[in-house]
C-alpha cells in the first residue's frame, strides 16, 4: 500500500523536525518547503493527500499560498497552522475552504489526530460501520425469530432503514447484499404477521396500530382545534420512510420535527389508502355512506381520488369542526401548479386549515416502469433515494415549506398514503378477464395464486373492503412478489421485474411516517 503524501509549508520547518519524524514513523511520507513559491511548484509537480500551511510566512503569506494551491488542486485538504488566534483570521481561513486549523505551538499528537481525521477517517469509519452492522445484523436476525407486535415491527423497519441510509454514506463497505437479504427475510416474516393479525386489528381497534382512517383524528384534528396559526396537511403520495428521512434533513433548519408512524390499510394503493386519509373511513364505509364518492372501477387513474375535498368536508362536518374561515384544498400534479402555489402560499397565512396533495413521488414510481432513462438513473433503492433528494432540494415543495416556516404559529402535518417496494419475483395468477389489472393486488372472481405469494380475502366485507361484485374476492401480494397472468407470462415477468410497485404487503408499503412540523 502506497504511503499517503503530506506537504508541510513553514518558514521555520527546521524547528519541526521532531514532528515530521513522528509522522514519518506513523507511515506518512512528508515533503517540506519553507515558502509559498516553492510550495506552489511542488503542488504542480506532485499530488498530495494533505497539506499543512503556516499562516505567517515572509513573502507570499499563508492565505495567498492557500488560494494559489486551491487553483491548482481544488480537492486537496489543507490545514492552516497559525500563532494568531484572532477570530477574523480564522473566518478568513475558513472562508478560503481550509479543512482544519491548529494553533501554535502544536504537539505531534495533534498533527497525528488531524491526519487520521482527514486521511484515515473513511477507512476507520468503514471498519467501525462493518463491525457495528454485523452486531446489528445478529440482533435483528434474533428478533425476527421471536414474537413481535406492531410496535416491534416499526422498530425493526426503522433500524433496517437506518442501516440502508448508513451504507449510502459508505459505498466502499460491501454489506449491501447482506442488508438486502435481511430486508427480504424481514418482509417474509412481516407478511406472515400481517396475514395473522390484520383482521384482528379491524375487529379490535383498541389493540391495533393507528391505521389510515385514523390519521385525521389522531394527528390533524388536535392541531386544528388548538391552532393559533395556519394548519397545513400535506400528503406526499407514495413516500417511503427512507425517502422521508432524506427529505427531513433539509427541513430541520426551518422546523422542529417529530416523526411518528402508522400502518396503511390494505390494499396499499391510492384509491383505498388515500381516500381513507381524507374521509376518516374504510373503503367499504365510504361506499356504503357516500356511494356517489366511491369509484368502483379503477381503470382510469385520473378518477381514483377526485372526491378527496368532498370527503374531507364531510369528515370535518362529522367532527363538528368550526374553522375560522373556509377550508382550502389543493392537489399538485404538475410543476406549474407547484410553482404557482409557492408564489402565493404566503396568502394563506391566515387560513385556518389547508390540505395539499403532492403527486410527484407516485409519478416517478409509475414513470420508472416505462422509462429507460429513469431506470438508468434510479436502478436501485439508494439511487431512488438520491433522485428523491435531488427533486426535493430543487422542488416548489421545499420553497412552499420554507415560506410556511416563516408564518407565525404555523404547523404542518406531513404524511403519505402508502409506500412502494421494488419487486423481483413474479407470482402466477389465474382469474377472469374482468379482474383488476394491478400488479400487487387484484379483485375479481375465481382469482387463484400460490398461498406463499398472496394473501386471500374471500370476504371483503370483513376486511372493510368495498363490494366489487358477486363472488368476487381480493388477493394481495406479499413480500416482493408481483402478479403475472399465464398468457405471455415471460414477457410480462421481465417487463415488470425490478420496478417499484404498491398495493401489497411489505414494510416499505405499510409502515409509514406521519410528521408534525412546528415553526421555530
Amino acid at each position: 500500500m502506497e504511503k499517503q503524501q503530506i506537504l508541510w509549508i513553514d518558514d521555520e520547518i527546521e524547528l519541526l523536525r521532531s514532528h515530521i519524524l513522528f509522522l514519518t514513523e506513523k507511515g506518512y511520507e512528508v515533503d517540506t518547503v519553507t515558502n509559498g513559491e516553492d510550495a506552489i511548484y511542488k503542488v504542480r509537480e506532485k499530488s498530495y493527500d494533505l497539506i499543512f500551511i503556516d499562516e505567517m510566512m515572509p513573502g507570499m503569506g499563508g492565505l495567498e499560498t492557500l488560494s494559489e494551491i486551491k487553483e491548482i488542486d481544488p480537492s486537496v485538504p489543507i490545514v492552516m497552522v497559525t500563532k494568531n488566534e484572532e477570530e477574523s483570521l480564522m473566518n478568513d481561513a475558513i472562508g478560503s475552504k481550509i479543512d482544519d486549523y491548529l494553533i501554535k505551538p502544536v504537539l505531534p499528537s495533534q498533527m497525528l489526530m488531524v491526519c487520521k481525521k482527514i486521511l484515515d477517517r473513511k477507512k476507520i469509519s468503514n471498519e467501525y460501520v462493518t463491525k457495528d452492522y454485523m452486531k446489528e445484523f445478529a440482533r435483528i436476525s434474533a428478533q425476527l425469530l421471536g414474537e413481535n407486535d406492531f410496535l416491534d415491527w416499526i422498530d425493526i423497519y426503522k433500524r433496517l432503514v437506518a442501516w440502508d441510509l448508513e451504507l449510502d454514506e459508505h459505498p466502499e463497505v460491501d454489506l449491501r447484499q447482506s442488508l438486502y437479504e435481511q430486508q427480504k427475510e424481514a418482509n417474509r416474516e412481516f407478511s406472515k404477521y400481517i396475514e395473522r393479525n390484520y383482521l384482528d386489528w379491524l375487529e379490535n381497534p383498541d389493540d391495533a396500530p393507528v391505521l389510515s382512517p385514523q390519521i385525521f383524528e389522531n394527528y390533524v384534528l388536535p392541531e386544528i382545534e388548538n391552532s393559533e396559526g395556519p394548519v397545513f396537511y400535506f400528503v406526499l403520495d407514495c413516500m417511503r420512510l427512507d425517502q422521508w428521512y432524506v427529505i427531513e434533513k433539509h427541513l430541520r433548519d426551518y422546523f422542529n420535527i417529530v416523526t411518528d408512524f402508522y400502518y396503511s390499510i390494505l390494499p396499499t394503493a391510492t384509491p383505498y389508502s388515500r381516500n381513507a386519509l381524507f374521509s376518516g373511513l374504510f373503503p367499504r364505509e365510504i361506499q356504503e355512506r357516500y356511494p356517489e364518492y366511491w369509484v368502483n372501477k379503477f381503470e382510469n387513474e385520473s378518477q381514483l381520488n377526485r372526491y378527496e375535498k368532498d370527503l374531507l368536508d364531510l369528515l370535518l362536518h362529522r367532527h363538528k369542526v368550526k374553522l375560522r374561515n373556509e377550508m382550502k384544498y389543493l392537489k399538485i400534479i404538475d410543476p406549474a401548479v407547484g410553482r404557482s402555489f409557492a408564489q402565493n402560499v404566503i396568502s394563506h397565512k391566515n387560513t385556518h386549515f389547508m390540505a395539499v396533495v403532492i403527486n410527484f413521488l407516485d409519478m416517478i414510481v409509475h414513470s420508472r416502469s416505462d422509462n429507460d432513462v429513469l431506470k438508468e438513473i434510479s436502478p436501485d433503492e439508494p439511487a431512488f433515494r438520491s433522485l428523491t433528494e435531488s427533486w426535493f432540494r430543487h422542488s416548489s415543495l421545499l420553497s412552499i415549506l420554507k415560506t410556511i416556516s416563516e408564518m407565525k404559529n404555523a404547523k404542518v402535518i406531513l404524511t403519505t398514503d402508502h409506500g412502494s417496494i421494488r419487486v423481483h419475483r413474479g407470482a402466477k395468477v389465474l382469474g377472469d378477464k374482468e379482474a383488476a389489472k394491478n400488479l400487487r393486488f387484484k379483485y375479481g372472481r375465481n382469482l387463484k395464486a400460490d398461498d406463499k405469494h398472496a394473501m386471500y380475502i374471500k370476504n371483503p366485507a370483513k376486511f372493510k373492503l368495498p363490494d366489487v361484485g358477486v363472488a368476487a374476492n381480493y388477493i394481495i401480494a406479499k413480500e416482493d412478489y408481483y402478479f403475472v397472468y399465464p398468457t405471455d407470462y415471460h414477457k410480462y415477468l421481465n417487463l415488470y421485474r425490478d420496478t417499484f410497485q404498491h398495493g401489497g404487503i411489505s414494510m416499505e408499503e405499510m409502515i409509514l411516517p406521519v410528521a408534525l412540523l412546528e415553526t421555530k
